[in-house]
């Protein structure tokens, strides 16, 4: 019999991965907010994997809440992530996903992209997601997943961010609003330097944002979140001590 793999999180994107996991024969754990973790890891020492699948509200604290015999099994997913988030901790060479299809309730879940993954458990990822009909793609390297996760940064946040200004969709916002979103797109990638302490390639980055824009022409500029990701934006700007004018602008006419 395989390993179970431990889900913490069964949202949306959670029961995704744990549907995969199950048709690979792999039984799944789930692990909801009320229950103890610790408890779970006595009970389940030596799982398969670790997929830590909150939402972005509560994913520092459950990389921080990480049992020491889970360290180096857990999968990573989630929006606005970078190496800084888990570097302090005590994960042990987690594997990451950019995931780039979306899942609402309701619905079935609409990719934009293959869904890039690296680390240690990435061929599991990769089968898990081909079990559900998802596109995976494995890095070979940390360089290329650091690539993948401000490329997801620039996306989400350009789009958010741009999208209190101007809604509609991505579509629109390419060409009838170009001007605005590369000068948001600028400002979220000082702050991507600034978070990854290095230079980013910016031409190939903008490349990479347009082909997500291509992914899915229709989806959405602005979600729920785009104010908090704003904000967000802003106190990392604040923190390093970014400019960020059109960041700035947009927040004190829509915040």
């Amino acid at each position: 019999m395989k390993k179970t793999v431990v889900v913490v999180g069964l949202g949306e994107l959670g029961s995704v991965f744990a549907r995969g996991f199950l048709r690979l024969g792999h039984p799944v754990q789930g692990v909801m907010r009320n229950q103890n973790i610790d408890e779970m890891a006595n009970e389940i020492p030596d799982p398969e994997a670790v997929l830590i699948a909150v939402g972005e509200a509560d994913i520092h604290q459950a990389i921080q809440n990480c049992p020491a015999n889970w360290a180096d099994k857990v999968i990573l997913l989630q929006n606005e992530l970078l190496p800084r988030d888990w570097a302090e901790s005590a994960l042990q060479n987690p594997t990451v996903i950019s995931v780039w299809f979306e899942k609402k309730k309701g619905m079935d879940s609409k990719v934009v992209l293959p869904s890039p993954v690296f680390g240690p458990h990435s061929k599991l990822v990769f089968n898990a997601l081909s079990q559900v009909d998802l596109p995976c793609v494995q890095l070979d390297s940390e360089d290329e997943l650091l690539y993948e996760l401000v490329r997801k940064n620039l996306y989400i946040l350009t789009t958010n961010i741009a999208g209190l200004e101007v809604g509609g969709n991505v579509d629109q916002l390419k060409h009838q609003h170009a001007d605005v979103m590369n000068a948001v797109a600028q400002d979220v990638l000082d702050i991507q330097d600034a978070l990854t302490d290095s230079q980013q390639d910016r031409e190939k980055l903008m490349a990479g944002l347009d082909e997500a824009i291509h992914g899915d022409l229709e989806h959405k500029c602005m979600g729920r979140s785009a104010p908090a990701r704003l904000t967000r934006a802003l106190t990392f700007a604040d923190q390093f001590g970014l400019a960020v004018p059109t960041l700035r602008k947009i927040a004190t006419d829509h915040l």
